[in-house]
This record gives C-alpha cells, sequence and structure tokens, in this order.
C-alpha cells in the first residue's frame, strides 16, 4: 500500500484537471474525477489500466468488471465498453493511469518471456487482477520519471519494458500474448473487430464478415462472444451509438441525422437502441452531458 501511496502521489502532482491527461511519457495518460460520474461509453485499446485511487465500474457486453485501488485491467483488443467512476471526492479523487502497449516491445519481450505455467487463460479480451509489488514498483519507478525529464529517454523504456514483463509473466501472461499472434482463432476474431471497426456505418451480415477473416459463420460466432462478451452485430451496434453520441455531443447535429450518419435506416429504431443503451432518449441524453460536464468523464 505505501507503492500504491507514492503512486497516486506522483500523479496528483502531475494532474492539473479531472479528465484524460497526457504525459511526456508517449504511451502514458492519466485520469483524475472529482466526483462520481454517468456510465459513458470509450473503446478502450489494448492497455493497461491500473486504478491507483477511487473506485470505477466498466461493463463489456454482460460482464461488469470492477476497480478498486492496486487493481488493473489488461485490454486485448479494440473493445467498446461502458465505464464510470463509482468512488472519488474533491478531497481523494479518481486516479488511475492508462498505458498502450506498444506492439512490438510486447511483442520482442513475448519471445523472450516463457508464458507462465498453469492452464491458458480464458480468451475474453478484457479482464481485472489484483496488481502484485513487482507491477506496482515497475509502475512507480516510470511515474517518477515525470520529475526527472532528462532520464527519461534513456530510463523510461526500461520501466515500460519491466511493466509488460511482470504481465507477461504474470497470470495475463497467455492473454497477452494473444495481441502479438497472427495465427489461430483469436487472431481471426482480432481482424473480424478491426474489420467492423472500420466499417459499423455500413449493413454486413456474419457470413460477409466470417469470408472476411477466413472462418464459418458458426466459429466466428462463437469465438468472437468468447473474446468480447458480445456478438458481432451487438459490437457494431455499440459502436453505432457510441460514434452517434459523440457526434451529436460535440458537433451540435440532431438524432436524425446522427442516426442516418451511423447506418441506421430508421430513426424510431436509433431512438429505441439509444434508450436501452444510455438510458434517456438522444436529446435529454445529450443536453444532460452539456448540463454537468463534470459527470462525463470517460473513466
Amino acid at each position: 500500500m505505501e507503492t500504491l501511496t507514492e503512486i497516486a502521489a506522483v500523479i496528483a502532482r502531475h494532474v492539473s484537471k479531472d479528465g484524460f491527461n497526457a504525459t511526456p511519457i508517449e504511451r502514458v495518460t492519466l485520469v483524475r474525477s472529482s466526483t462520481v460520474t454517468m456510465p459513458m461509453p470509450n473503446v478502450y485499446r489494448p492497455q493497461l489500466v491500473l486504478v491507483v485511487q477511487g473506485r470505477k465500474e466498466v461493463a463489456l457486453g454482460d460482464r461488469v468488471f470492477r476497480y478498486a485501488p492496486g487493481r488493473y485491467g489488461v485490454v486485448t483488443y479494440d473493445l467498446p465498453a461502458i465505464g464510470h467512476v463509482i468512488e472519488a471526492t474533491p478531497d481523494k479523487p479518481y486516479l488511475c493511469l492508462y498505458l498502450d502497449f506498444d506492439p512490438v516491445m510486447l511483442g520482442d519481450l513475448a519471445l523472450r518471456v516463457p508464458p507462465p505455467p498453469g492452464t491458458p487463460s480464458l480468451p475474453i479480451g478484457k479482464t481485472v487482477s489484483d496488481a502484485g509489488a513487482g507491477l506496482l514498483d515497475a509502475t512507480l519507478r516510470l511515474l517518477r520519471l515525470l520529475d526527472d525529464p532528462a532520464a527519461l529517454p534513456v530510463l523510461g523504456p526500461l520501466a515500460e519494458q519491466e511493466i509488460l514483463y511482470r504481465l507477461l509473466a504474470g497470470p495475463d501472461g497467455a492473454r497477452m500474448r494473444h495481441i502479438t499472434s497472427s495465427q489461430g482463432r483469436l487472431a481471426q476474431v482480432g481482424r473480424a473487430i478491426a474489420w467492423i471497426g472500420k466499417n459499423f456505418r455500413d449493413r454486413f451480415s456474419i457470413e460477409r464478415l466470417a469470408a472476411e477473416v477466413g472462418m464459418s459463420s458458426s466459429s466466428l460466432h462463437e469465438h468472437f462472444r468468447a473474446v468480447t462478451a458480445m456478438t458481432p452485430l451487438q459490437f457494431q451496434k455499440q459502436l453505432r451509438l457510441q460514434d452517434a453520441r459523440s457526434l451529436m455531443l460535440v458537433q451540435d447535429i440532431d438524432a436524425t441525422t446522427a442516426a442516418f450518419h451511423v447506418g441506421y435506416e430508421s430513426a424510431s429504431q436509433f431512438s429505441r437502441e439509444y434508450r436501452r443503451h444510455f438510458g434517456e432518449p438522444p436529446a435529454r441524453d445529450i443536453a444532460r452531458l452539456r448540463a454537468s460536464p463534470a459527470l462525463a468523464v470517460v473513466a
């Protein structure tokens, strides 16, 4: 806990506002929220997510992952999920670190670090675990470099490699290797996820998607759901709804225009699915977000 307290102190020194804060460390982003937030959608990239202070929940399909101080998550694919901060105050804000995985660095280490013993992990593309002392120590060493910019170019990659080593050698090691693999069913699922990410505004069938990645429809459906906790069409729907929400919020366009822009052919269907997903009809939801921007921090 002493290490975790020091990590929180370093983050607090270098974060001046709520939300996502870029850092001089290329792949590290620091997050702060001084209040609980409403559930907000986000597409999580392959990355490490370490909660240092406060608590949050993330829903991926029908699964809910709970973070507390000292718990970390590993994401191995681009996944649409909904997260919200459930414990935070101005005196003790929610603090979190994101480290995007460098595929080249990770691939090199995966060749040199033997897989951990035991049963292979389930293929789900997101998980949450308790951080061990080695992972916390390496994270602290990396963050301390924010106070030593002259040493950052030399020591930063070493600390980042140690973090990746701790993950590869730990209980998530087999799951981490999915990121670097180009063979097998999970690699094909990864290609299906990427294809949907590029084409989610267009109509497609499961047969079309299966042909794109070289799988049978039944095999794709089974393995895709195992990785994402969703079917391919549910995955597409989440991306469409998230995109439409962003368009309405940022570009100030109406719900019908947003619906057609992201691929819906029926404004009424869009409104029904939007309300089921976000809890409010489009206009009311966007008004709520604009009225309380502090509640809309992406966790």
